[in-house]
């Protein structure tokens, strides 16, 4: 065998063996990181339904630039067990984010790109339904400020 060839089976070999490990440890996290995904999911199409609302309403009053883009969910960018979609415009940003672990919703931002991430909110999954409008709420419209703040 080829040294070149022996080397990158051997290599194969090895993440091959640690993906086996990794996915063991990962395998029981599964079904909460489902719930997490679907509960993402759920808030991208209220968010969206939400912003259409907005783009609709600032166009008809003479605004048509205000226009902020909805992410799609995808795995967070920090945490292994959680989903996550942003809210931009330019460099104005929020986020969205379920986690498994903690059977929670966070909003993070607004916040500029290339500056610290936060103010962040938290409520639990099971939150009350007005509970989670509110804070949905206040976070989606602090976002729209000041993205649409000069």
């Amino acid at each position: 065998m080829e040294p070149a060839r022996a080397s990158s089976d051997l290599l194969r070999e090895r993440l091959a063996a640690r993906g086996r490990a990794l996915g063991e440890r990962e395998a029981p996290h599964r079904a909460a990181l489902e719930e997490a995904t679907a509960r993402c999911h759920e808030l991208h199409a209220r968010v969206r339904d939400a912003l259409e609302a907005f783009h609709a309403a600032a166009a008809a009053a003479g605004a048509p630039h205000l226009v902020l883009h909805v992410s799609e969910p995808r795995l967070d960018d920090k945490h292994v067990r959680a989903c996550e979609f942003e809210i931009r415009r330019g460099r104005h940003v929020g986020l969205v984010i379920a986690r498994a672990a903690k059977r929670e919703l966070t909003f993070v931002g607004p916040f500029q790109t290339g500056k610290p991430e936060g103010p962040c909110r938290s409520i639990p999954f099971d939150a009350p339904a007005p509970e989670l409008e509110a804070a949905l709420a206040d976070f989606l419209e602090r976002l729209v400020e000041e993205a649409a703040t000069p």
